[in-house]
């Protein structure tokens, strides 16, 4: 059966709507806009990983701000995958009961959920950010938060001073192709209605497909194939367990954006990320997630500081547009989109077909609301909370003099 959930944040597609606000369906889904709330780590979770009262909240005022899906923080499919003690859990069935109270308020907003799911890879066993971000030490294990060896493509450190990782065996692989498959199937369980899979910023399956961090030589290393071998055989096993009517994602580090690989093609670079998107679309992914950067990096922002360069805006975008239009698969654009008007010109361009707003969306939790009054949707305040609504068009018939 398909799935429809009726936002008050969306417009039939037959009257004149910006296209921000009309419906989008992707396999039995229905997006009720075209606005997807990006995932955002927290590190507020307990060491057991569960969803706490403080994910809800967070997540849950998206919904009512007007954003048609809201994609939880990345949930870690391994306990070894987490980048810190902090991150939230898919790898345990106790995880889906916060999970589906979460969603259950989302859906009673008229808003679908979204899950994404990862593995920090190389960039596991780190302090929270506000603690330095960098390796788990002594301080952290006299608290009760030793540091683990992490596991990843190769023995190559993200930055010199953290923990080397070890290289994944055949085995270790097998298991975390498996965690990925069991990860999908407790989503599903807890009523997610869409899987976006991690694959950038330098962790576990960017670290398999970037030249620049994976020197193996066996099936999972060496040429482009053997690099992209990792992701597709998860994007295949998620398959297995995530049902055929529901969209699964795929985010992507779509260039490696290395200030020491300038105009040079050893790194990641955006041909081989057409190539990828063809070959996961063949297996069942429907929309590629646009990013970039983070291999050698604490986070793929810290690039732009490693190039002394300002954040630029849609920087992002023409990776959705090139990727869109050569490997022919929808895609989503994500990466300093400030306002409505900024992201309905990229859907009227045919750059994209989602919109992915993530720290703007923490200055304005009512971005998405805010986007329709920006593009004189008809009757906006409808499109709010009834008990926001009423009140804010009242005042508005009224008008406030100096």
């Amino acid at each position: 059966m398909s799935t429809t959930i009726q936002c008050r944040a969306s417009r039939p597609a037959s009257d004149n709507s910006p296209m921000l606000f009309t419906p989008y369906r992707v396999r039995d889904v229905v997006f009720p806009n075209r606005l997807v709330l990006a995932p955002m780590q927290m590190y507020v979770a307990g060491a057991d990983g569960k969803l706490n009262d403080w994910h809800f909240q967070h997540l849950a005022r998206f919904a009512t701000g007007g954003f048609g899906t809201v994609m939880t923080e990345a949930l870690m499919v391994e306990a070894r995958g987490r980048n810190t003690y902090g991150d939230c859990g898919i790898w345990d069935d106790g995880h889906v009961a916060p999970l589906r109270r979460l969603v259950d308020f989302l859906h009673a907003q008229g808003t679908l959920a979204a899950a994404q799911l990862h593995h920090a890879g190389p960039k596991a066993s780190r302090q929270r950010p506000w603690e330095g971000r960098g390796p788990l030490g002594e301080a952290e294990a006299a608290r009760g938060e030793p540091a683990w060896q992490p596991v990843a493509a190769a023995m190559n450190k993200t930055l010199d001073n953290w923990h080397e990782p070890r290289m994944a065996t055949v085995d270790d692989i097998r298991e975390i192709v498996a965690a990925y498959g069991q990860g999908a199937r407790r989503a599903d369980e807890a009523g997610f209605d869409v899987l976006d899979i991690h694959a950038a910023h330098g962790y576990l399956i960017h670290s398999f497909l970037s030249p620049v961090n994976n020197d193996r030589t066996d099936a999972y290393g060496g040429s482009r194939e053997g690099r992209m071998r990792l992701a597709l055989e998860i994007a295949e096993e998620l398959r297995k367990y995530w049902p055929a009517g529901k969209p699964l994602f795929f985010r992507l580090s779509c260039v490696d954006w290395r200030p020491d690989l300038d105009n040079r093609e050893d790194g990641w670079t955006l041909e081989d990320s057409v190539v990828l998107a063809r070959e996961l679309k063949a297996r069942g992914v429907d929309v590629i997630d646009c990013s970039s950067g983070g291999i050698r990096s604490a986070s793929s922002g810290t690039d732009f500081l490693l190039k002394r360069q300002p954040l630029r805006k849609g920087h992002q975008v023409p990776y959705a547009d090139r990727i869109r239009r050569d490997a022919e698969i929808p895609t989503m654009a994500v990466g300093v989109i400030l306002d409505g008007p900024q992201a309905e010109a990229i859907l009227q361009a045919g750059k994209a077909d989602l919109i992915a707003i993530g720290r703007e969306a923490l200055v304005d939790p009512h971005w998405a609301l805010n986007a329709a009054r920006a593009l004189n949707v008809e009757n906006p305040w409808s499109m709010w909370p009834a008990s926001y609504g009423w009140w804010l068009k009242m005042r508005e018939d009224i008008g406030i003099a100096d």
